[in-house]
């Protein structure tokens, strides 16, 4: 675990201790932050504080960071389509059929398996299992994913698809007789009442 101590200058009085550390360390998320201060690894003279507390100056902040999770994931090689990459981020196409990550009944196979075999330098923010992973596509769905290398690409892509300027969009194929050239399919997709499990139509709370 490594430890660090600092002191808040007046330049940053009055900021927000999440927004303060991610100045100060530029290595350093937000979002890792933020997680490090809900387990009281970030103390404010000698205290544990919130998210939203504002530093002031003269403030003895410090900062208790744990030692990386290592990951539990099988690297496998695999022949990956990839449509672009940087030190930062990389955009591969997932065929269908594909699991995008591991879990129960899919430990191996997964994209994630081929990434860990592709570089060795993918974010952590989503915890051991989905490392880079910023979004995912179902099994049966091909397309393109972006992928973080490091923590502050993974949060710099999250936030661009939160505030939408970044554009996704989806084709469907299908096949049979359409009798119109174009319409609207309204049906609200929900929580299966009857299993848990699963998605289905439903007007009551889809």
């Amino acid at each position: 675990m490594e430890h660090y101590d600092m002191t808040v200058h007046e330049q940053h009085k009055g900021e927000r201790i999440d927004k303060y550390l991610t100045a100060v360390e530029a290595d350093w998320s937000r979002t890792q932050v933020q997680q490090w201060i809900k387990e009281d690894r970030v103390l404010v003279n000698g205290n544990a504080v919130k998210a939203n507390y504002k530093v002031q100056e003269g403030d003895a902040v410090s900062v208790h960071v744990p030692e990386p999770e290592p990951l539990d994931v099988t690297a496998e090689p695999m022949d990956l389509d990839i449509y672009y990459e940087d030190q930062d981020v990389l955009v591969v196409n997932k065929p269908r059929g594909m699991v995008v990550h591991p879990a129960p009944g899919h430990l191996t196979g997964t994209l994630v398996n081929g990434l860990m075999a592709h570089c060795d330098d993918l974010s952590g923010i989503n915890g051991v299992m989905r490392p880079g992973i910023v979004h995912r596509i179902d099994k049966d769905t091909s397309g393109l994913l972006m992928v973080a290398k490091n923590d502050m690409a993974h949060e710099s892509l999250v936030n661009q698809l939160v505030n939408k300027t970044v554009t996704r969009k989806y084709t469907a194929l299908v096949h049979g007789v359409i009798p119109h050239d174009h319409g609207t399919i309204d049906a609200p997709i929900g929580r299966d009442k009857k299993d848990r499990q699963s998605m289905t139509v439903t007007r009551e709370n889809g």
